[in-house]
């Protein structure tokens, strides 16, 4: 379980559940501000009860300061799915093992277990370290001090931002050479590589805020600005060149050609839908094609009206004429 993997639903929902401003982390704050450790299951399915051994049966309220009061005893604190009860507590977990774990102190080794086998969040604290591991999903995230995790997500967000810069220069070489007819496999490569390093980094700043909970808005706001269109425009390379997977586009002949479908330009035009977008492309199949088609030619697609066809025709012929202005300017 690698402290730096890709993240997912599932650490996603753990985080969401230990952000600041939740009773969960006002309870886990407590445990390390007095310096004590912990190990606390967020599920009690039969699953989670089989591997319990000993301890006692709670079913109260969770409230955070009973959480740092139980966490006084050595076992594990058993709450219900949403963190809204406390089901057990100082009770012993066995957990299979034959489960791998890569770490090596008792508490975090059963932690790591329990959540791999048994597909449930588990939160440990470290009592010498005060160090708070969140396991999910497969995954492992050590919770950081929020001011520091603010600085790493703002940082992050600039170098997003330049990032973007990039790709939009990429993007908008790509429209060029789609429009002249003389796309490579290394131009749609161009775009693709750089489309997966942006959406990592986002994904990664999309983590930080799930972690930040609360203090985390702007963030959102900001991240949702650069990157939710751009998310879009990724999608529609990709349906433009659905026989070039990002495996092969980096493994195959650069100087190949590669045609266009013509989805992302045709997302241009004004109130065409996605279907009437497919239609069209599925019934030129490139977007040179359609690109020479004339107005009549592309009513002539079952599902198009007159007044649509000359949207996409006008559409098109103004974003062939900018495009080749910006050439010579």
């Amino acid at each position: 379980m690698p402290a730096q993997s890709p993240p997912n639903d599932s650490l996603h929902a753990a985080l969401a559940q230990v952000a600041p401003g939740t009773p969960l982390r006002d309870g886990i704050d407590r445990i390390v501000r007095a310096k004590m450790g912990a190990l606390v299951l967020v599920g009690d399915g039969p699953d989670v009860l089989s591997i319990c051994s000993g301890g006692f049966l709670l079913d109260a309220d969770f409230t955070p300061q009973r959480l740092s009061e139980l966490a006084k005893m050595d076992g594990a604190i058993i709450l219900s799915s949403d963190a809204s009860r406390i089901a057990r507590a100082n009770v012993h977990l066995v957990p299979d093992p034959t489960v791998p774990t890569s770490e090596t102190g008792t508490r975090h080794r059963t932690a790591e277990r329990v959540a791999v086998s048994l597909g449930v969040p588990v939160i440990s604290v470290s009592e010498e370290m005060s160090v708070i591991n969140v396991y999910a999903g497969g995954m492992k995230r050590q919770l950081q001090e929020i001011g520091r995790l603010l600085d790493r997500a703002n940082q992050a967000l600039q170098t997003l931002e330049r990032y973007k810069a990039k790709l939009d220069d990429a993007t908008s070489a790509l429209t060029a050479l789609e429009i002249e007819d003389v796309v490579t496999v290394r131009d749609v490569a161009a775009v693709v590589q750089r489309g997966d390093m942006v959406r990592q980094l986002a994904a990664e700043i999309e983590t930080m805020i799930v972690e930040l909970g609360v203090d985390a808005r702007l963030l959102r706001l900001q991240l949702d600005e650069v990157f939710t269109s751009l998310d879009d425009e990724l999608d529609l390379v990709m349906a433009d060149y659905p026989h070039l997977t990002g495996h092969q586009v980096s493994h195959a002949d650069g100087d190949a050609p590669a045609s266009p479908k013509g989805l992302r330009l045709l997302a241009r035009v004004p109130r065409l839908g996605e279907h009437e977008a497919l239609a069209i492309t599925e019934h030129f199949g490139e977007l040179a094609k359609v690109l020479r088609a004339t107005a009549a030619d592309i009513a002539g697609v079952p599902g198009i009206s007159a007044k649509t066809a000359s949207a996409v025709k006008d559409t098109l012929d103004r974003l062939t004429e900018s495009t080749i202005l910006d050439q010579y300017i």
